[in-house]
């Protein structure tokens, strides 16, 4: 079996020579490993508010999916921002910037509540992921860096199991908070003043839960700013952030970055529907909130998938792994959509298994051979996580078109049929 490529060149930061290829300073692997794990849960708790918020609203699906769009447009529009903030400023200073921008977004949802306005609620959602993009854009080389080049792809894929385990608690904890209204009715029932009270009463919930995840960040900025110092060895590529686009022109760059696209897209679309595709009759009938505890299923299979995906990558192809995880996940979208019952339901939430060493394999299949211009490749693939804003409201669509969530699973089965056919052009090491 191949051993897995050899990406050296996974980041921009020139490395230590003295490090032997890399930066040495293990103490920081925590540090970033606690990124993952914020900026993970964080993002799930989308698919808790979806509901929440089309309740509140009365919205229809594609309507709903805007809160993904608004929250993953920030990928789009501060990735490369973000990348030369980063160059400027350094890791350390620019996750504090991101963590802090995050914050802003948590207290946004004050204001929103209040105003019980929906638009109000995407623009909080938007800032919040513009912090979020800052600290992933730190996050991803900086992973690759404190570590042998010849075992980035597993370390990566590792430090997003730490993604994976925010985002399998948020959701539950979510649920609890934010789904568990002992309202007795709904918007669709009220208007006029009546229906403003009971959205600024219902939001109330999630203004709570927003504000203990402010003050956390708070925290968790204060702690990085006080270890500034720490990560030695580190210098940019002083090139212009906006020449890096000519990356796309490598097919192997280009075809991974609209793979990222796709794959955050189709991730996000099935995580977003899983609450409102259990609560359907022919599959669980569950209540809003019993549905909301089950999406921790999904995130946690992908917990477990990359765990695993970490020691399995030191082994084999990890295009192969990435086509044969692409294919499993198309066979479980088609046994959801053919089933009832617990089948349906558990095939779709299984996906989050197939979904596991996707992300991370993508991204060090991608970056492959960059040399120093892997930071801006970074900011770039940053930038395609805008497939969260798009294919999701096109899912949501679908559904309303067709009246079946069923059938508009077929849009995330097409994205990783174009991702298993990546995971085989790539299955050999980058020249």
């Amino acid at each position: 079996m191949a051993l897995a490529p050899n990406v050296a060149s996974s980041t921009d930061p020139v490395p230590n020579e003295q490090s032997g290829g890399h930066i040495d300073a293990p103490e920081l692997r925590l540090f970033v490993m606690a990124l993952f794990f914020i900026f993970g849960g964080i993002t799930s708790l989308n698919d808790v508010i979806i509901p929440k918020l089309k309740e509140l609203f009365t919205l229809n699906y594609m309507q709903a999916m805007l809160v993904q769009s608004a929250f993953f447009a920030a990928y789009f529009v501060i990735s490369i921002p973000g990348a030369a903030l980063v160059k400027r400023v350094g890791y350390m200073r620019g996750a504090v910037f991101g963590l802090l921008t995050m914050m802003a977004g948590c207290l946004l949802f004050i204001p929103a509540s209040k105003s019980a306005t929906f638009e109000v609620f995407l623009l909080a959602l938007f800032v919040l992921a513009s912090g979020i993009t800052i600290v992933q854009v730190v996050s991803n080389p900086l992973i690759s860096l404190l570590g042998p080049s010849r075992t980035a792809h597993s370390r990566l894929t590792f430090a997003q199991a730490f993604n994976s385990l925010g985002t399998t608690i948020f959701p539950y904890v979510g649920s609890i908070l934010i789904l568990g209204s002992l309202a007795t009715v709904s918007a669709s029932q009220l208007s006029g003043a009546a229906l403003a009270a009971y959205r600024v009463a219902e939001t109330q919930a999630v203004v709570n839960a927003y504000l203990g995840l402010a003050a956390a960040l708070l925290v968790v900025a204060a702690v990085v700013w006080f270890n500034r110092g720490r990560l030695k060895g580190e210098r940019h590529d002083e090139a212009s952030i906006l020449k890096s686009f000519g990356l796309l022109r490598q097919k192997r760059f280009g075809f991974g970055a609209a793979c990222i696209f796709l794959y955050v897209g189709a991730e996000v679309a099935i995580g977003s529907l899983i609450v409102n595709y259990l609560m359907q009759a022919h599959v669980l009938a569950l209540p809003e909130q019993a549905a909301g505890k089950l999406i921790p299923i999904y995130w946690g299979g992908a917990l477990v998938g990359r765990f695993i995906g970490s020691a399995v990558l030191r082994m084999v192809s990890p295009g192969k792994v990435l086509a044969v995880c692409a294919a499993a996940a198309i066979s479980l979208i088609a046994l959801s959509a053919n089933s009832t019952g617990a089948i349906a339901a558990y095939a779709l939430l299984a996906i989050g298994l197939a979904n596991s060493i996707m992300f991370p394999t993508i991204f060090s299949l991608a970056c492959e051979g960059l040399g120093p211009k892997a930071a801006a490749g970074s900011g770039i693939i940053c930038i395609a996580i805008v497939g969260g804003a798009v294919i999701p409201p096109l899912t949501g669509q679908l559904a309303d078109m067709t009246g079946s969530l069923s059938i508009a699973l077929a849009l995330p089965a097409i994205c990783y049929a174009i991702i298993a056919g990546f995971g085989v052009f790539a299955r050999k090491p980058a020249a």
